[in-house]
């Protein structure tokens, strides 16, 4: 049972990076979903209790992907659950019926993300439920954006630029995990997943070589592989993805049935250890095969 927060959103830290004794690969990895400190203040404002909340939770995926650390790269994870603020979307991406008081006019309040409820502030959890119960004031959605949101960020964006300018690129690996099921707001609603999804905003985010290395090394260890569908990468890879730059950035989804017992949302016991294992292989495939390719000196 996850034991709720009592300290408020000030007195926590507000994300976790694990960095390695010494850099020494080009990579930067991300879980930006996998957080779970569910604070008492955000379940007062709630409808829903802490294990219908987590469903939204990418569970265990920052154990999955803990090795990246042992091999060279640093490894950035979310502390606040999606529920409470989605780190993968745009700052203000907002939708107003939410809220008591009128929005800043910057804020993106009709992409499709807003539509479906699943802004940075979400309105809904993945099964489609309500979050909460009246609306917020936008101060509240503020103070998390300024308090979670732009820390994170800001500290992604340092360890991209501090990997670009030592290695001569950056290739960030943002870490997911996915219904095996298409869910009720999904386009593949209730039909059974793939194994692994690659997103690279089809080809705008990563340079195909890296995306070809890692369908291959994946492939390779037995798992079912596609790309861009149905997802082609979120905020992050959107966003910091610019491979003219030599900055790429690919999104790397996790069929949940793989390694989560979803009834108890709980490690299943060999699904979770060999899960585990394939990301580490992943992790040391991608190092191997990519990282040397695309040292300045390779060009």
């Amino acid at each position: 049972m996850q034991t709720p927060l009592d300290a408020p959103l000030e007195a926590i830290a507000t994300f976790d990076v694990r960095l390695p004794d010494d850099q020494t690969i080009p990579f930067v990895y991300t879980s930006p979903h996998s957080g779970k400190a569910y604070l008492r203040e955000f379940l007062v404002l709630s409808r829903l209790d802490v294990r219908t909340l987590r469903r939204s939770e990418d569970a265990f995926v920052d154990e999955l992907f803990d090795a990246a650390p042992e091999l060279g790269a640093p490894f950035l994870c979310a502390v606040v659950p999606r529920s409470f603020l989605d780190l993968n979307r745009e700052p203000l991406e907002l939708d107003p019926e939410m809220f008591e008081d009128a929005l800043p006019g910057h804020a993106n309040t009709t992409s499709h993300r807003v539509n479906g409820g699943l802004g940075t502030i979400a309105r809904i959890v993945s099964n489609g439920a309500e979050i909460y119960r009246g609306r917020l004031r936008y101060g509240e959605a503020e103070r998390r954006i300024s308090l979670v949101y732009m820390p994170y960020h800001q500290r992604l964006r340092t360890l991209i630029d501090e990997t670009r300018s030592r290695f001569g690129c950056a290739i960030v690996i943002d870490c997911h995990s996915m219904p095996s099921i298409g869910g009720p707001l999904d386009q593949d609603s209730g039909r059974q997943r793939t194994d692994v999804i690659l997103g690279n905003r089809f080809g705008r985010s990563c340079s195909p070589v890296i995306v070809d290395k890692a369908e291959r090394a994946l492939r390779e260890m037995g798992y079912r592989v596609f790309r861009n569908n149905p997802y082609a990468g979120g905020f992050t890879t959107q966003h910091y993805g610019r491979p003219d730059r030599k900055i790429h950035a690919v999104q790397l989804e996790i069929a949940r049935g793989l390694y989560l017992d979803s009834a108890n949302l709980a490690r299943a016991p060999q699904g979770f250890k060999k899960v585990r294992q394939f990301a580490d292989e992943l992790v040391e495939a991608l190092v191997h095969q990519t990282a040397q390719a695309h040292r300045p000196e390779a060009g």
